[in-house]
């Protein structure tokens, strides 16, 4: 055991120094003589009043950083079957940090829950699977990471330079330093990791301190995760997904379809798609093929399953984060 133990500390020391030493080698680039970015910092300046020369310096401090452009071109999400994908957040670990982070979070949770309706284990799910409730927020700095994606990702530069925008703004509006802040590769940003757009349009001041901040406030964190999943259609009171029994002559063309649900159960029945149990007939769903661990399963998302995929489009984290919380909620049960 000593031994095994002494290889794999040897071996991750290896491979945090390879890290290291690849992260210094990233091309130092800045964005003060950019095209774009001097286009950009014009357009602040025109259309916000922002200021030419706080801005210019602040883009002489960012770099373009090429670790950033690898990992948007290999998302797990995309690029992993379910069974491999639900192993990296359904583990031990994170469910025994979720029932911690909901006793010490309780008053803020079953608040949120009465207020909002939405039940506790998904928001503590949710920021379990974002940053592992708060530990893991991400280290690059958010102006690197959305003048990288703005500037030279030209295949999402319009949504990112959009969200940069949103990133100054908001900095603007709650006093922040821009340059300062650090989140995801993708500039997503504090507990529940929302991008820049959604921290102006759903997070709330949930403690009513005189600032939302999701960045280090657990309560505004978890009433901020619970405002974002009422504003994309949450029911409250209503199912997530449910397991589903196929014809041999299922509609495979309806399956893993991210749009919001419009078949009825009963209309999925005539696809070849039946809920196991029975639920009302009039009950929408989208229907979901994953390859499991054991072989390929079929689901029926509901429209809180939908809900879920507004905050990371893909069926995969949707199921992770549903699978997630009823471990954490199942672990609550058995412990009190």
């Amino acid at each position: 055991m000593k031994i095994r133990l002494k290889i794999g500390f040897i071996s991750l020391l290896v491979a945090l120094l390879v890290s290291a030493g690849q992260a210094s080698a990233e091309p130092e680039r800045s964005y003060s003589d950019n095209d774009k970015a001097q286009a950009f910092i014009e357009r602040m300046v025109s259309e916000h009043g922002a200021d030419r020369a706080e801005l210019q310096a602040l883009f002489a401090g960012a770099h373009y950083k090429q670790s950033i452009i690898d990992a948007m071109t290999r998302p797990a999400e995309k690029v992993k079957l379910w069974k491999d994908y639900r192993k990296i957040f359904i583990t031990e670990k994170r469910l025994r940090q979720g029932l911690q982070f909901w006793r010490e979070q309780r008053s803020w949770l079953e608040k949120m829950q009465a207020e909002f309706g939405v039940p506790i284990e998904y928001v503590v799910a949710i920021i379990g699977v974002e940053t592992y409730y708060g530990r893991y927020a991400g280290n690059y700095r958010v102006i690197d990471a959305l003048s990288t994606l703005a500037f030279d990702y030209p295949a999402r530069s319009p949504f990112f330079t959009k969200e940069l925008e949103h990133f100054l703004l908001l900095s603007k509006e709650q006093k922040l330093k821009p340059a300062e802040l650090k989140g995801s590769y993708a500039g997503a940003m504090g507990y529940g990791q929302f991008m820049p757009s959604s921290y102006r349009a759903y997070a709330v001041d949930y403690d009513d301190d005189g600032v939302a901040d999701i960045w280090a406030n657990p309560a505004d964190a978890i009433g901020s995760v619970a405002n974002y999943f009422i504003r994309h259609g949450w029911q409250p009171g209503e199912g997530v997904v449910v397991r589903a029994r196929i014809s041999a002559d299922y509609n495979a063309e309806l399956v893993n379809k991210l749009a919001k649900p419009k078949l009825t159960i009963a209309q999925l029945a005539e696809q070849g798609f039946s809920p196991v149990p029975e639920m009302n007939a009039d009950i929408k769903a989208m229907p979901l093929r994953l390859q499991g661990q054991a072989g390929v399963e079929f689901w029926l998302g509901l429209q809180n399953y939908y809900a879920i995929t507004r905050y990371n489009h893909s069926f995969r984290y949707a199921m992770a984060v549903t699978q997630l919380a009823e471990q954490i909620a199942e672990g609550m049960r058995a412990s009190e």
